[in-house]
């Protein structure tokens, strides 16, 4: 198995979708004429995936702490963006996060690790856009956008295809 570097990925963004309460599927993010705007100049893309709840319970009668699983939490990613003003893609971001009320969004992240003449390893997903905020830094540094992005159900993994 080979590395799939981060460099290349790109990160789109959707029209408004909801959950529904019933996991997606890709289909759910590719039929019909789904638009998808790339957002440019991202320098982090955080990180994607989950956690679960831990329920616990101090039963008196036990020298042990009870145990359980709880709820899935899609967690949140802290993507960052080198400040582009002009980007349709950062316009939309913002857009979403000023929105109101507060409207989730269809996401989709491509991978660079397309084979040969085929499609890359994607993530779909719908998130709740939770901040926008430019980062001025120091004298020598590009103004950024760090945007937090709230997943609201599951992620979807497609594998890379030849």
């Amino acid at each position: 198995m080979s590395l799939i570097p981060t460099n290349g990925a790109k990160i789109y963004i959707g029209e408004a979708k909801a959950f529904t309460g019933t996991d997606f599927v890709a289909s759910d993010f590719t039929s019909g004429s789904p638009v998808w705007t790339e957002i440019k100049g991202s320098t982090n893309l955080g990180a994607i995936g989950g956690t679960k709840a831990l329920i616990t319970s101090e039963v008196i009668d036990s020298k042990y702490t009870r145990k359980a699983v709880g709820t899935r939490n899609s967690g949140g990613m802290q993507v960052v963006f080198d400040r582009n003003p002009a980007d349709a893609g950062q316009i939309a971001l913002i857009a979403a996060n000023n929105a109101n009320p507060a409207l989730s969004h269809a996401f989709r992240i491509e991978f660079n690790d397309a084979p040969e003449g085929g499609t890359p390893s994607t993530r779909y997903f719908v998130a709740f856009v939770m901040s926008a905020e430019e980062q001025l830094n120091s004298a020598n540094n590009q103004i950024a956008l760090n945007s937090t992005l709230e997943i609201d159900g599951n992620v979807v993994p497609v594998a890379a295809a030849a």
